[in-house]
């Protein structure tokens, strides 16, 4: 029975080492995405900055765990048998919820998954002796911690929001997007005054707890009590050290971000370290307690009362070294952690770019009431003081650096401010989340810089209501997952737990297998990434033409795949082919949306005088594609009622006259999409003849099956549905052949 555990512990640090890579991925938004946004340095140069803040952090943590050991249970009630089942069932829980949001790259919080986690699994037992008798569930689960976590969502959100937004629209109007202009008499101030910050918030929230500071002398109640003082001195000399490097032609901004971005990973491993190896290290504790006092006691009836004081864990050091270890190679590596923050980036970038999120009801009318209640607000505001306001924050000829999402002045009020809420929150006792306190800042201060224009305003919106989502989704997931697992684990015994262990395996390697698909599709779109970064228009015209390219060839491609799949599930009766092509259709048109809005993106960055000569052909290519995209939906929809009700099918003369319609329109769609492909338009023009000779074709057998319809004695539903087929396939075949056209207008000099 004992090695059963110990081979329960070793799968558990197994866990907590994906877990470990897992949490620092998703977490990585926190303090990734203002350097990377802003590009303040090169990727890998942000990269191993944030990596020697993890291990640093990590390394130098105090290896408190008294959030997993008895934060949310009380051990004097729970056994050796309860908490592997327990710690089991939170392992398993926290790692595949992680996993499942970075595989859609977005942000959730490793605390709210570990506590409610615990807190599913613990009340999961706790029911069970709640039923046995004795016992109330007060006695048995510390439900404050949850509390104060479920404030916490609604604090961190609120209130980062809101401060994100303030500070940074009074720093725009202080230095403007020209701010390069207005640092003499400024820099120096704002410097030592972030940097004080940041150095602050590492004393509170990175280093608080270090043995290395308690060796000096600077403990907890020592820095609580010399704060104004630590300010004080630290503000002095800050500010002149800002001057000076200011005057030696130093980017102080720069210094701030890459500043913030260390402090906030340091912080981060070594406050949330507990959220990934506090359970295993919690088991190993009980583990080593119960082999040296438990001799021939049953593990079910061995008390963890261990786990109530503190801990006394040999060689925790090492523990804490390896998992810095294990997080700095993590974030070097992990493609998951790159996916999370590009989320982020894009929520806040500056100018239109390509829009992660579509549009949502909640976030139409949140816009609508916004423009009301700014219309009204601004007939109360002097005209003088709304156009000095308005060039403060005048774009043209921003300071951006090269491919950024957003200046640097920004990403240091989002570093510097997050830094500021969670001392502010750690001080007032407030259980702020870092990851809410992060993205929710990085949303306001993009608000008050006006990167939510009219036109992305609803994609944005949208995004942050879904990542909001996520988060609470978050908590009651972990609550029901984890209270399920503990469950099977309890009755179940060792068979279910190794079915668990099994299973959470599987469910690992799936989303991994997953994730390495939807990044090779997003992969597909790097052209248009090149396009935005492009500068020289000359160069953008090509990549647009490539683009373009691309996109008419894969509708052309689609449209002889879903036309075939409609057709065939018609004349057999097949559901299968209706069902592909009615998925295929409502695939199609969210990529067709962006993709087409992404390319009217880059007909704005190409020459004007190229843009008049090829604006006419792009968009009749587009509206076209668009034409066909419906069309095929209206050709499908009246085809699956029919064969989904069973309905008499398509009498043999009706399909022995389609199938050669069908066959010309496949090899007319064929030979355009190769031409389109390869930009040779040689024989063009008799391919469009040859395609008005269908459109005829097709014509005279609608024609003819009007008469039908009017002279026999017909079945009426079947008519009707295949001259309805039959106008589709020429409305198809007229689209198909304005794309072609347009494609060789829009791409020949």
């Amino acid at each position: 029975m004992d090695f059963f555990y110990l081979g329960i512990l070793i799968f558990l640090f197994v866990l907590a080492t994906f877990d470990l890579s897992v949490g620092v991925a998703n977490d990585a938004v926190n303090f990734l995405s203002p350097a990377v946004g802003a590009k303040a340095a090169k990727f890998r140069t942000i990269l191993i900055v944030a990596a020697v803040g993890i291990f640093v952090g990590a390394s130098t943590s105090s290896g408190m765990m008294d959030i997993a050991r008895h934060g949310v249970l009380n051990p004097h009630y729970y056994t050796l048998s309860d908490v592997m089942c327990i710690f089991l069932a939170v392992a398993a829980t926290d790692v595949i919820l992680l996993d499942i949001f970075n595989t859609l790259g977005m942000p959730t919080s490793t605390t709210v998954s570990m506590v409610f986690g615990l807190l599913g699994g613990s009340t999961a037992l706790a029911f069970s002796k709640i039923l046995d008798g004795g016992h109330t569930y007060a006695d048995l689960i510390n439900t404050d911690k949850a509390l104060s976590v479920i404030i916490g969502i609604f604090l961190s959100v609120a209130i980062a929001f809101v401060f994100g937004f303030i500070v940074m629209w009074i720093t725009r109007v202080l230095f403007t997007f020209q701010y390069k202009k207005h640092l003499r008499y400024s820099i120096a101030l704002f410097g030592g005054v972030s940097v004080t910050s940041i150095f602050y918030f590492l004393l509170v929230s990175g280093l608080r707890t270090s043995p290395i500071l308690a060796n000096i002398g600077w403990t907890p109640d020592w820095i609580d009590q010399n704060k104004f003082e630590i300010l004080l001195t630290c503000f002095c000399l800050f500010t002149a050290l800002m001057e000076v490097l200011y005057l030696c032609k130093v980017n102080i901004f720069r210094i701030v971000v890459l500043f913030g971005t260390f402090a906030l990973a340091m912080a981060f491993a070594g406050n949330d370290l507990v959220n990934f190896i506090g359970t295993p290290l919690a088991g190993l504790e009980s583990f080593i307690d119960f082999t040296q006092n438990g001799s021939g006691i049953n593990p079910e009836n061995y008390s963890v009362s261990v786990l109530a004081g503190e801990s006394h864990l040999p060689f925790k050091q090492l523990f804490l070294i390896a998992a810095g270890v294990v997080m700095t190679v993590a974030i070097c590596t992990s493609k998951k952690a790159h996916k999370v923050v590009e989320t982020t980036v894009n929520l806040s970038r500056q100018d239109e770019g390509e829009e992660v999120f579509s549009s949502s009801r909640l976030a139409r009318r949140t816009v609508r009431g916004v423009l009301n209640a700014t219309n009204t607000m601004s007939k109360y505001v002097p005209s003088c003081v709304s156009r000095w306001i308005n060039t403060r924050f005048d774009q043209e000829d921003a300071v951006l650096e090269d491919g950024a999402a957003f200046d640097q002045v920004r990403a240091a009020v989002n570093l510097v401010l997050a830094g500021l809420l969670i001392v502010v929150g750690t001080s007032l006792q407030l259980p702020l989340s870092t990851t809410y306190v992060a993205f929710m800042v990085a949303m306001g201060s993009s608000l008050a810089d006006r990167a939510w224009g009219r036109e992305t305003a609803v994609y944005r919106i949208t995004g942050v209501i879904t990542v909001i989502g996520g988060w609470f989704i978050t908590a009651g997931a972990a609550l029901i997952v984890s209270f399920l697992i503990a469950t099977i684990n309890h009755l179940g015994g060792f068979f279910a737990m190794i079915l668990v262990m099994c299973v959470v395996a599987l469910v690992v390697i799936n989303n991994n297998r997953k994730f390495k698909q939807k990044r090779e599709q997003d992969n597909v779109d790097t052209l248009f990434r090149q396009l935005v970064r492009c500068h020289d228009k000359a160069e953008t015209w090509q990549l647009l033409l490539q683009h373009v390219r691309r996109t008419q060839t894969d509708i052309l491609e689609f449209t002889r795949n879903t036309f075939r799949n409609i057709t065939q599930g018609l004349m057999h009766e097949n559901m299968k082919f209706l069902r592909t092509a009615s998925h295929d259709i409502e695939n199609e048109k969210g990529i067709w949306k962006r993709y087409r809005r992404k390319e009217i993106l880059g007909m704005r960055k190409i020459d004007y005088l190229v843009a008049v000569e090829k604006n006419t052909w792009f968009h009749l290519g587009c509206n076209n594609a668009t034409q066909i995209i419906y069309g095929l939906k209206r050709m499908l929809e009246p085809c699956v009622e029919h064969v989904d009700n069973n309905f008499s099918p398509l009498p043999q003369d009706y399909v022995d006259e389609f199938i050669p319609v069908c066959n010309d329109v496949d090899y007319f769609l064929e030979v355009a999409q190769r031409m389109i492909s390869t930009g040779n338009f040689e024989g063009v023009d008799e391919l469009l003849v040859e395609g008005n000779a269908i459109k005829s074709r097709i014509s005279q057998i609608r024609h003819a099956q009007q008469d039908r319809i009017q002279r026999e004695d017909s079945n009426i539903k079947i008519a009707l549905l295949y001259l309805s087929t039959l106008q589709e396939t020429q409305e198809l075949m007229s689209a198909a052949r304005h794309i072609l056209r347009a494609s060789k207008r829009f791409q020949t000099q």
